[in-house]
């Protein structure tokens, strides 16, 4: 059995999960607007290489907290049903079919919180998520993270820790799926890369490294 990993934002769907839940909870009454444009720009500085992660999950959280994880998980099916769905890349459906025919475990693995990737891997019908850890306390959330962020080197740490939890079952090789230079990490940790419509930087990289190059389209 092989395990299969794949990125979700730009990989799985055509675009950022979290930017389009921003902008739901916007057009639904939840956020200020002002989020959007606090979010691009920070999302700016992802694509340059520049972020903090932690300053972008404090932001992207702030209209969750004291929120009743009840209240918030009725407004993520209805997001996810709207505005992920529609936008799973067709090519994507197939090799996650593809894996799972050959009796692969799949996974995501994303920079997103996990009250956004578990729900949405669970509509995709794949094994689970590792995602950016959001804190509840008393079923409500903090606007607060925890544990290792699902960021850059720190996917290839959250799924070193997930395999080794892993006893009963033995992954003779690693696929990772990702159109971004920040999971360099990961696909050069794995056994079999594949990069997604890749900007020209990865492409180098993919090329270079005799990588899997795919272009899918909605």
């Amino acid at each position: 059995m092989d395990l299969a990993i794949f990125d979700l934002d730009e990989t799985l769907i055509c675009e950022d999960s979290t930017s389009l839940w921003l902008r739901w909870l916007v057009s639904q009454g939840f956020a200020p607007e002002e989020i959007i444009q606090q979010e691009k720009i920070l999302m700016d500085q992802y694509h340059t290489g520049t972020l903090s992660i932690e300053e972008y999950m404090n932001t992207t959280l702030a209209p969750l907290a004291g929120m009743a994880t009840m209240t918030v998980e009725g407004w993520v099916r209805r997001f996810i049903h709207r505005d992920i769905m529609p936008r799973v890349f067709p090519a994507a459906r197939a090799r996650i079919e593809w894996h799972q025919q050959r009796g692969d475990t799949v996974m995501i693995i994303t920079a997103s919180g996990d009250h956004l990737a578990v729900p949405i891997a669970e509509r995709l019908g794949v094994h689970g998520a590792l995602a950016i850890g959001v804190e509840v306390v008393d079923e409500r959330y903090s606007g607060q993270t925890y544990g290792t962020m699902t960021y850059r080197e720190g996917k290839v740490t959250r799924l070193s820790d997930w395999k080794a939890l892993q006893q009963e079952q033995h992954f003779e090789r690693t696929w990772a799926y990702s159109d971004s230079m920040n999971d360099l990490p990961l696909l050069t940790h794995a056994d079999h890369a594949w990069v997604v419509n890749p900007n020209p930087l990865l492409l180098q990289e993919a090329q270079q490294r005799g990588w899997e190059v795919c272009n899918w389209v909605r």
